[in-house]
């Protein structure tokens, strides 16, 4: 819903306009604003309910996170599989 927004909000710009509309979004007080505010809608949504979906959430990160650390090296053993079956 808010990504909506924000394009019906810069399909009405212009080129030139779009830098001036976005600047207040990355700057350090919004972006930790914008931080404290998801940790508190999770705490609220997860963590003061009860839920055992926080249990699932550091699981499957941590899946995701040593995929992405392995993910180098598998690409380097796919290389150099597919480099040795070029040249017999």
């Amino acid at each position: 819903m808010a990504m909506r927004n924000a394009y019906r909000e810069m399909k009405g710009l212009k080129v030139k306009e779009v830098p001036a509309k976005l600047k207040p979004y990355f700057t350090v007080d919004y972006l930790k604003n914008a931080v404290q505010r998801g940790l508190d809608n999770y705490h609220a949504k997860y963590i003061q309910t009860d839920s055992v979906d926080p249990v699932y959430h550091v699981c499957i990160g941590g899946m995701i996170f040593s995929y992405l650390v392995a993910l180098p090296e598998e690409r380097r053993h796919l290389e150099h599989k597919q480099h040795a079956a070029d040249h017999h």
